[in-house]
Formats: structure tokens, sequence, C-alpha cells
């Protein structure tokens, strides 16, 4: 049985990989056996909003197999991989299975918290277990071992001592992972036990808020995958995201062994302004204003230590710094700063040109990329700024209006990996392309039907557009692009989206109760299903892009099409709307134009090398622990990037900044260099992006076709004269 994927996913995952929110101070490992007042209350408000038709979209009754649905997806929470729990561990827990549902709606906490108490154990078990073996002689790479390490669909191993078998195999697959890197035994060990040693500490660390979450999430996901319980610090944490925007330092921290690293300083901010900052420096004190305590942080989780960095703009903040270059026992430098407000520039849209060279006599084109990661929008601002507020649609306006300005022949709206955001972005995004007209149709969960439409007058670009996706473009990304499809006003490329069809509203706990402050979180609730103007819904089956490339990830394996319980794909009735143009006409030529061109196109094909090569090793789910295999494979990835790196510069290619990093250096995000660490991430941005570039060439084929021939520019492009004006 596949299980949803859970927010927060796995716990152990979060830990091992970036330990941003579950990173606690080293107090009180033993959960207390109760729930607080306030747990239990907010318990019983999640049930009774998920349980309302007036509010939820599809509510469940707790039955039988909601509960046995919420007890799977709260052990999957915490133990996804099965290295944890054993079947004998799992036999037990399944005492509480019938009256999950029931202790939900009671706010019955006691049995989530006791097995999260054993899952605690377990893992301090393991780990114990881990830093033995490195004591061991078991580091023979000769024979034909594997690590398993997709285990998701594997049965609970039956006892401790296949456990100890199973991490057996992931310790030593960690050991050879650094001996490649070229590690001595030594140094493998000394990282090895640190690595083992914080995850057990981080876990031992977590708190009674942890479970909480994480149970009340195992409820909220059985209603549907998109509906979240948010506590009051995580709701903070998502306005902050969607408003790009906070006030405090300007810096981006994160976890090293006990200790916050600066991983990087936002420009214009008060860190970096000050001049007394860099990248790998350590924050081991922080006190408020010019008198308060000083507060010793140092083992302290990442976001308990965020919290007293943060603040009100104008308001000051001590912190006691050492430098990365010093040791950490060595005296810190304390720096004043006065906090202010941040805008997270990274995360807006931005733009670039990319100049393709003349083709059959013709002039060279030149189509300008806007970069979208998400639909975001500052909520608050809006209401409270007079119209100073940060906005996708805002943002992407005035690049498209730089863009008019330059004289740009097309454009290519890059939404891949764009996870969604505000519904009223992704209208007010469609807006900027066509005249007015229906976006996008709600559905609400008792049948009614809205439809949300442009109603400004005019565009803010009326020429060439195509929209490039992938599998990780979804909800508002899906909206926009199947508005554009629905319209005929721009080519989709790339590959089909997520899948998800469903509207979120962010409800407030606090409203039932009128209590005074946030203490009881806020839930994120599917509400309403969108469907398309032409009336199809994207639900499980996304947008299908009018010129396909490669799939990176089967739609088995990530997409809205993976959960138990997603909403079936449905079909409503059209609504009026404009239809711009139809390139199915054109279709064919450009097909055949881009096949001859990426067969030609180095980077492209080596893109799609690379492609099969990773879904080949996926299909794998293990990897050898035989050195000579490994050595192998690792040596040849290097020669084949240090060919490629060589017949770029023999083509004149751009070099790949990258191509000289290691494919594997064996450590995890926490144990590298911070300041080369986020070097090498900037520098990946610069990579070579046969995609985009490859979607730009598409564009501009389909203006050289369209101006070239009439008949075909009349059959694809009727309304020439307004939006989606491609001929000139």
């Amino acid at each position: 049985m596949k299980l949803n994927r859970i927010a927060p996913v796995s716990l152990i995952a979060l830990v091992l990989a970036v330990p941003l929110g579950l990173m606690a101070r080293s107090e009180g490992d033993a959960l207390p056996g109760a729930p607080t007042a306030e747990q239990a209350t907010t318990s019983k408000l999640v049930y009774g909003l998920l349980s309302d038709s007036r509010y939820a979209y599809r509510p469940r009754p707790l039955d039988a197999t909601m509960s046995a649905e919420i007890f799977d997806h709260y052990l999957e929470a915490l133990d996804g991989s099965k290295l944890f729990f054993t079947a004998q561990d799992v036999a037990r827990f399944e005492a509480y299975k019938p009256q999950m549902g029931e202790n939900v709606r009671s706010g019955n906490l006691e049995p989530a918290y006791a097995i999260f108490a054993v899952y605690k154990q377990r893992v301090a078990e393991r780990v114990a277990h881990a830093r033995a073996l490195l004591k061991q002689d078991i580091f023979d790479f000769t024979g034909p071992d594997r690590w398993v390490y997709d285990r998701e669909d594997s049965p609970w191993a039956a006892d401790a001592a296949a456990l100890d078998a199973l991490w057996k195999q992931s310790v030593r697959n960690d050991w050879l992972r650094l001996k490649l890197a070229g590690k001595k035994p030594d140094e493998i060990r000394k990282t090895l036990d640190r690595r083992y040693l914080n995850l057990a500490n981080n876990v031992a660390a977590l708190k009674q808020e942890d479970a909480f979450q994480t149970f009340l999430n195992a409820y909220t996901s059985t209603v549907d995958p998109h509906t979240d319980y948010m506590s009051p610090r995580t709701a903070k944490l998502f306005n902050q995201s969607m408003s790009l925007s906070l006030e405090g330092i300007g810096a981006q921290l994160q976890k090293q062994d006990d200790v916050v690293v600066i991983r990087e300083l936002i420009a214009g901010g008060p860190a970096a302004l000050s001049g007394k900052f860099k990248p790998g420096d350590r924050i081991v004190g922080v006190g408020q204003g010019t008198s308060g305590p000083m507060e010793d942080v140092v083992g302290w989780r990442l976001d308990d230590v965020v919290e007293k960095i943060k603040g009100p703009k104008d308001t000051q903040v001590r912190l006691d710094v050492v430098p990365g270059e010093a040791t950490l026992d060595s005296n810190p430098v304390r720096v004043v700063l006065t906090r202010a407000r941040i805008k997270l520039e990274e995360q807006a849209a931005k733009s670039e040109v990319i100049t393709l060279p003349a083709v059959e006599g013709g002039a060279e084109k030149r189509i300008g990329v806007i970069k979208l990661p998400a639909f975001y929008q500052d909520f608050e601002g809006r209401r409270t700024r007079n119209g100073e507020y940060t906005s996708a649609s805002r943002d992407v306006a005035r690049l498209l209006g730089q863009f008019r300005a330059d004289g740009i022949d097309g454009v290519v709206l890059d939404l891949r990996s764009n996870g969604g955001g505000s519904l009223n972005e992704a209208i007010e995004l469609t807006g900027l392309f066509i005249d007015k007209g229906p976006v996008v149709q709600v559905r609400e969960s008792g049948g009614r039907i809205s439809v949300e439409s442009d109603r400004t007058a005019g565009v803010a670009w009326d020429g060439p557009l195509a929209v490039l996706i992938d599998r990780g473009s979804a909800s508002a990304s899906e909206i926009f692009a199947g508005a554009i499809q629905d319209y005929g006003r721009g080519l989709v490329i790339g590959e089909t989206s997520f899948g998800k069809g469903t509207v979120q509203n962010i409800v407030p706990l606090d409203r039932w109760p009128s209590s005074e402050g946030d203490r009881f979180g806020h839930v994120k609730l599917t509400i309403a299903q969108f469907f398309l103007p032409g009336g199809s819904s994207t639900q499980n089956r996304g947008v299908v892009p009018d010129l396909a490339f490669p799939v990176t990830v089967d739609a088995s394996e990530f997409g809205e099409s993976t959960y138990d319980n997603a909403l079936e794909w449905r079909q409503i009735a059209a609504v009026p709307h404009q239809r711009y143009g139809d390139f199915s006409p054109l279709l064919p030529k450009l097909r055949q134009l881009h096949e001859r061109r990426v067969a030609n196109d180095r980077e492209f094909r080596w893109w799609s090398e690379d492609v099969a090569e990773f879904r080949a090793e996926r299909e794998k789910k293990y990897v050898s622990l035989n050195e000579a295999e490994r050595r192998a494979e690792r040596d040849r990835d290097e020669a084949k990037r240090k060919q490629r790196q060589e017949e770029r510069k023999a083509l004149g290619l751009a070099l790949d900044p990258l191509a000289d990093s290691s494919t594997d250096d064996g450590l995890q995000a926490s144990e590298r260099n911070v300041a080369e660490d986020a070097a090498r991430e900037k520098a990946a941005e610069k990579r070579p992006d046969p995609l985009l570039h490859e979607s730009a060439a598409i564009l501009a084929d389909a203006v050289r076709l369209l101006n070239q021939d009439r008949r075909l520019s009349a059959q694809v492009l009727p309304e020439s004269t307004g939006p989606g004006r491609w001929t000139q």
C-alpha cells in the first residue's frame, strides 16, 4: 500500500536532511504523557472544522477506515523508511488503531504521545548500535552486498536483530561514500560518529508540540493530501514565505552540529550593511535591545534561535559571534544591529534574455525569460499598506514592461518547480496576457460554481508567449498554464504538471474560542476544486504540454496521482471565453524542428542521457557495497563530466561551473563548509539550462514559421490583431 506523503513529511527525514525545524534544546528527553488543555482544544477544533461541509470540500466521517489511515499516516511520518520500529512495535501499537479517529475528536493525545515516546527510544537504540558498528571490523567492500535504501514498500523488520542487519548495511554505505571521496579511516569514523550523535540528540530533543503537530497532520492528510494543520509558529513562517519579507537582520542561517551558522547575507540587510559578518560565522549568544541579558544559544534548535534574532523593525538585537576561521571556544565578538524589514529578493521573479542566431537568412531573435518560483503575495501588506505590497503579478508586469521597451521578440515564462501560491495572483498574472475573461472556475463542496475572471482591460504583453512547466509545476502554476492553453494564447512546453486541482484556504482556529493572540494555530484546508475555462480540471491529470520534453519523474513516483485519497479528475461545462489561436496545425512542424535541433544539441542530448541514467538508477532502489563497482561508477561519472567540459570548450559553449566538483563528497549539508556550500549553490544557478534554451528556440521557430506562411498564420492565429499577435 502506498501512503500519502505527510506534511511535515517524515520527522526522521527532516532531521537527517536539513535540521531547520526540529533541532531543539537538549533539555528534557522525555515527553509529557498528557496533552495540554490548548492541544486538546486544538484537536477538537480541527476535527470540527474538517468534518463540517460548510468549510471542508470533502468531509469524511471518523469511522474505522479513517482511524486506520490516521494510524498508518502517523507511523509513516515518524518512520517512513522503516528503520526504527520493528514489526513487534507495530503489533503493540495496533491496539490504538481503532480509536485514532475518536482520539482526534475528543482531544485524547496520550496514545499518539506513547507511540512518539517509543519512536524516540528506538532512534536512541539504533544510533547507539550505529556508533558501536564504527568500532567493528565490518568495512570490507569486496563482496556482492547491497544497501537497499528504498524501503517504502518493504515489511517492518521482524525484530531488533533484523534492524541491526539493515543498519549495518546503511553504516557501511555511509563509510564507503566517504572513502570514495578520499577520506581516511580515522576521519570517516569521526565524521560518522558525530553525524549519528547529532541525530540522536536532535530526535531526543523533539518536543511535545512536534508530536502534536505530526499527529494532527496524520489526521488532516486522511481528509485530503493538501489539508494541513499549522502551529502558530508554522503559520507565521508560511505568511513570511508568501510575502517574501520578514523583519530581522537579513541573514540566512543553518544549523551545524550544536551551533547556528550564517550561510548567506541578504543584500541590503542590516547584517550585510554592517560589514561585520561573513558566511561561516557562528552565532553563540543573543540579547534583546541594548541592555537585555545575553542568552547562550549553543545547542538550541534553529527556529528558536531565529525567533530570538527576528523582531520588529527599528528594534535592536545583540549577537555574540565567533568567526568561522576561529575555534568555537574563542572569545566571541559582540555586534549590535538594528532590525529592518527584509525583502527576500532571491525568491522573486527574475528575468534574462536569450539571443538566438538567425535561421534561413532571417534576423536573430531575442527571447525574454521570466523565472517565477512561486505565486507570492503579501496578503497583510495588501490590506494595510495603501498599495505598497509584494506581488508576483506586479513583479512580472514590471519585467514585461522592460521587455516591451527593449523590443524583445517573445517571452518564455518559466514555471518549473513552481508549486503554486495565491489563486488571486494566478488570475492577475493570466490577465497580463489576455484582454478580460474567465481564468478559473471554482466549484465549492455544495456544487455551487463561481467564475473568477480577469476584469482589467488591456494586457502587459500581447506578443509571442510560451510557458515552460515540469512535474513540479502545481496548483496556481497549472491554473495559469491551463488558462493560457485554453485561450490559445501561447505554447505550453515541458512535462505534464503535478495535477493539483484544488483550492485551499487558511483558517485561524482562534476565531472560535475568541481568544486573544494566536494560541491554537491555523488549518490550511481544501475548500473547492478548480476547473479551467474550457471545463477541464487539472486534478490528477495535470496540464499536458503542447510540446513535451523527456519525463524526468514518473507519475507513479511524484505528483497528485501518487496520493491514495486524491480527488478524481472531473469535467464541467465550459464558460464562454475568447480563443486567440489554435496551435495544433503548427505543432507537427515545431516538433520536427525541435527533434532535428536537439539531435545536434550537445547540452540537450547530455541532459536526456542523464535523465535516462537517473531513472534507471531509481528503478534499482539499491546501491552496491562493492568498492570496485562503486569506484568504477565514480570514475565513469568524472570522466564523463571532464569530457563534456572539454567539448564545451572546443565548441565555444558556456562552461559548467560545477564540472570540477566531486560527484559525491559523502557529506550531509550540515557537515560541509558553509561558505563553500553556499558558493556552490550560487554557482549551480549558472549551469547550462538546455530546456530553457530549447523552449526559447521553439518559440522563435513558431514566430518565424507564422511570419513566413500566411496561410498557416491564418489557421493558427485568426485573432491576430489582439493579444496573441505573433506576426509582424
